[in-house]
C-alpha cells in the first residue's frame, strides 16, 4: 500500500510510470481473478486505490494546490568541476 508522503516526493515522471505499473497489475489480477486464480482478491481494490491516490497526487500538481518533487540532476551530467575551479 502506499503513502501518499511518498508519492507527493516521486516526480511526475516516477508517478506516470508508477501508475502504469498499478493498471497493468489490475490487468493482470483481473485476468487471474476471471481465471479463478487469484489467491487475494482484496488485491484488487488496494491496487485501485493506489491508483486513486497517485491521479489525486497528479492532479494537485496539475492545478497548483501542491508541487511535486522537482527532477533529479545526475551526478554523471555535470563535467565533475565547479565554477570556482574553472580559469
Amino acid at each position: 500500500m502506499l503513502k501518499v508522503k511518498a508519492l507527493r516526493e516521486m516526480t511526475r515522471v516516477e508517478l506516470l510510470q508508477r501508475k502504469s505499473e498499478l493498471e497493468e497489475e489490475t490487468f493482470n489480477l483481473n485476468m487471474r481473478r476471471s481465471l479463478k486464480q487469484l489467491d487475494n482478491p482484496l488485491r484488487l481494490r488496494q491496487v485501485g486505490r493506489d491508483i486513486a491516490k497517485v491521479m489525486t497526487v497528479l492532479n494537485e500538481d496539475k492545478l497548483g494546490i501542491r508541487k511535486l518533487a522537482e527532477e533529479k540532476t545526475s551526478v554523471l551530467s555535470s563535467s565533475g568541476t565547479t565554477g570556482k575551479d574553472k580559469k
